[in-house]
């Protein structure tokens, strides 16, 4: 009998559904010669959003400077420009506590191989990011969600936070603006769960990726309430706001007791050391966007593309008997419910495959972000208008035969 190659047991357990099973059978039928509505993941680019001229003139200009290694924190300029920019709305962040990285991806993958130990616990919300999931399970570590409350625009239910903490537990996760809900957590929930982080001594990693993408309210950064005696790493980058998913330009800013974390740090440096340096081109990047909030701002009101889309999505979504959908007022999506009373789903994934198959939309599960119940998808609102409310219409059109 042949040998057997098989992946690492380290893997058990690490799902990242985004890009799953579902996505496999897409690119089949792509391959077929089928074409594919891809509202599974938010890629900006081939829905027609551009990175800003500025941005992309800057990389090409210093690319003759881009040859070699950067340091492996990355480009002082470029860490100075992040540190500046979080010093513009009152935290205390220095250039030598920002750390660059090849897109947030990467940055969470060296924090949490950094951070955790096998057994240790980080509570993390559901719905998630599933990358936060997938590399706490990759690092031997136990993933503990905590429920967000629809009825309360998504928001933590912080009493449900507390009520998991164990001695077991490491960190607690943010993502505000939250991808997949679109909700904008209020500064009170903020402030309550860093409380918890403070009383636990607690690590706080807050996800801030869609900071500037905000229809209602105000984005409150986590690190305003954690000051001098609770650590945050605040998590953010170029993919979303400046519309430069293809780069790969991400950054994580430290603040809080950093003498305390020192060993922390060390363990950061060399991790960051062993890949060399972040993808060096897309480092110069970075000052230029962070110089340029019009137009994210512009995509953001009324009128513009992120925002109408986002509120013709819901309104169509909330037509279709059954379909309850919390607004909106951040990110890049809707994470709409299939009332079970009206449609039961056993199994969202199987769901998802079957309006692939008739109706030629790939969108991601619920589960997929580590919601406990079959009764929720997540939709990518970047297509122009028109698109979308055709492509909520055979949405539409395949629950009927569900009904």
């Amino acid at each position: 009998m042949a040998k057997r190659y098989e992946q690492a047991e380290r893997l058990r357990g690490v799902r990242y559904d985004v890009r799953g099973a579902n996505m496999v059978e897409a690119q089949r039928m792509e391959a077929a010669g089928e074409t594919i509505l891809k509202l599974n993941i938010g890629n900006l680019a081939p829905f027609g959003f551009e990175t800003p001229e500025p941005v992309a003139r800057s990389v090409v200009t210093h690319l003759p400077e881009s040859e070699g290694y950067s340091d492996s924190k990355g480009v002082l300029s470029a860490r100075a420009a992040v540190a500046d920019h979080y010093r513009q709305v009152g935290l205390d962040v220095g250039v030598e506590t920002v750390w660059l990285g090849n897109g947030v991806s990467e940055l969470i993958a060296m924090v949490m191989q950094c951070l955790v130990n096998p057994g240790d616990e980080v509570l993390i919300p559901a719905p998630d990011y599933p990358l936060w999931t997938g590399q706490t399970t990759l690092c031997g570590a136990r993933a503990v969600h905590y429920l967000c409350d629809e009825t309360n625009g998504w928001n933590p239910d912080v009493a449900d936070i507390a009520a998991k903490i164990t001695p077991r537990t490491r960190a607690i996760v943010v993502i505000n603006p939250n991808n997949p809900t679109g909700a904008v957590y209020s500064a009170p929930v903020v402030q309550q769960i860093v409380d918890l982080a403070r009383a636990h001594d607690l690590v706080v990693l807050s996800d801030e990726i869609y900071e500037k993408i905000i229809y209602e309210g105000t984005h409150t950064y986590t690190a305003t309430f954690t000051g001098d005696d609770v650590l945050c790493l605040t998590f953010s980058g170029l993919s979303k706001a400046y519309r430069a998913c293809g780069y790969r330009a991400g950054w994580c800013a430290i603040t809080g007791p950093l003498a305390a974390a020192a060993g922390l740090l060390e363990g950061l440096a060399l991790l960051a050391n062993m890949r060399l340096c972040p993808n060096v081109p897309a480092q110069h990047a970075i000052q230029a966007a962070l110089e340029d909030r019009q137009s994210v701002d512009a995509l953001c009101a009324p009128g513009g593309r992120f925002h109408d889309q986002l509120t013709v999505a819901h309104e169509q979504l909330v037509q279709i008997p059954g379909v309850t959908c919390q607004p909106a007022r951040g990110s890049l999506y809707l994470f709409p419910k299939l009332e079970p009373d009206v449609y039961p789903i056993e199994d969202d994934e199987v769901w998802a495959l079957g309006l692939l198959r008739q109706q030629k939309i790939l969108v991601s599960h619920g589960r997929g972000f580590n919601w406990p119940h079959p009764d929720h998808f997540r939709l990518v609102a970047l297509p122009e208008e028109g698109v979308l409310v055709d492509a909520i219409g055979r949405i539409g059109d395949y629950l009927a035969t569900l009904r």
